[in-house]
């Protein structure tokens, strides 16, 4: 294997786990990353199966993620991981990223960054001392369209941003899952894997990120109200907030499991004073721009549209009209992370950091405060001068 090309690592998704196949997929679309060793699942069985599917060496195959690093870490610099996923329940990712990063290995790892702000910060510290790189995988900031909103913002092409929309309305618990027997739905409803926040934790951060990356503003107070609709869940399921900006927007997030019917319709619409965007996750390669005063337009993905903007049409592989989505998305997040490896400073920035995962738990933390708090508004706490 050519040293250039990335060496990836996976520690969680077994076999039947969603995220984890989206990962090895996405990697293997990104292209020069390849999976060489792994640790999917604490069922001997099924950490087999997995590796055994993934075409992996039995030997790279780990009993789990501290042998997967020990092990990987004994090995030649030109055989051993240079990159590791971290696929795993919530309460995992912060002690196998502090593991990883103090071995030297870069780390992708699904959001949330820890189960609480100081475990973040702590993170934050740590890569202030190492030299690894950290993303969080905030999938939807790698579809080409959500960057051309950005820059429409950036660019004025629709005046002072005042107003925001976002919501994110699944249906696929509006039954006990948990109940059920269901694995998914089981680890996301125990506050000891997942963390204190349910539906505010697992989407309503991907709303809040959007909002923020797609605005370019920082959410600053919110007035949140958490529900539970489902008898014997612990953990919220459906969450309505307000929010203003430092800019002087206002807005409103809605994140919901429990609308029953609904697949993943995350949705953002963002006003300014000169027109409006609005993008939706389950038309991704659409962008709806409402100029002032102009007709309605619909910008849409494609590689030979050269009137997109340059952070869009590198994120696009295919001609107008073939569809590309989530997994495209995901592979995007995949090659930034790829060229930031290899010291590209523009794919480093383009990276969602523990910067993104810091604002994401102040989310967290402060949703749930406003909602046990009779106060009308409630502050997020400032994450300034988090390491990348």
């Amino acid at each position: 294997m050519p040293a250039s090309r990335v060496r990836l690592g996976m520690i969680g998704g077994g076999a039947g786990a969603f995220i984890g196949q989206v990962h090895r997929q996405a990697a293997a679309l990104a292209g020069g990353i390849d999976l060489v060793a792994g640790a999917f699942s604490r069922d001997p069985a099924s950490n087999e199966e997995t590796g055994s599917a993934c075409g992996l060496a039995p030997q790279r195959v780990y009993p789990g993620w501290q042998a997967l690093l020990e092990s990987e870490s004994q090995l030649d610099a030109q055989q051993r991981i240079n990159l590791l996923a971290i696929v795993t329940p919530n309460h995992l990712h912060a002690p196998i990223t502090a593991a990883a990063l103090r071995a030297g290995i870069h780390v992708f790892c699904e959001k949330p960054a820890a189960l609480s702000s100081t475990e973040t910060r702590d993170l934050a510290q740590l890569l202030g001392t190492v030299d690894a790189r950290y993303g969080l995988a905030h999938t939807y900031q790698g579809y080409p369209m959500v960057w051309q909103a950005r820059h429409m913002v950036a660019a004025g092409e629709i005046g002072r941003v005042r107003k925001l929309y976002v919501e994110y309305p699944q249906g696929w618990l509006s039954d006990d899952l948990a109940g059920q027997g269901n694995k998914q739905a089981t680890w996301r409803g125990d506050p000891q894997l997942a963390g204190q926040g349910g539906c505010i934790g697992d989407i309503g951060t991907h709303a809040f990120s959007l909002a923020e990356f797609v605005s370019g503003q920082r959410i600053e107070r919110l007035c949140a109200h958490l529900g539970t609709h489902v008898a014997g869940r612990v953990l919220d399921d459906d969450c309505s907030m307000l929010f203003l900006t430092d800019q002087g927007a206002s807005g409103v997030l809605l994140a919901s499991q429990v609308c029953a019917g609904e697949e993943n319709a995350l949705t953002i619409r963002i006003y300014g004073d000169k027109g409006g965007l609005e993008w939706r996750q389950e038309e991704p390669n659409s962008l709806i721009h409402r100029p002032l005063d102009q007709p309605m337009r619909v910008l849409r993905a494609g590689a030979n549209h050269s009137w997109l903007c340059d952070e869009a049409l590198q994120r696009i592989r295919l001609p107008a009209g073939h569809p590309e989505g989530y997994l495209e998305a995901m592979a995007n997040l995949y090659s930034d992370f790829a060229q930031a490896i290899t010291g590209s400073p523009s794919a480093a920035a383009a990276l969602p950091g523990i910067e993104t995962g810091m604002r994401g738990m102040a989310f967290i933390e402060a949703a749930l405060a406003s909602h046990a708090s009779e106060a009308k508004w409630t502050a997020l706490a400032s994450s300034e001068g988090a390491q990348r």
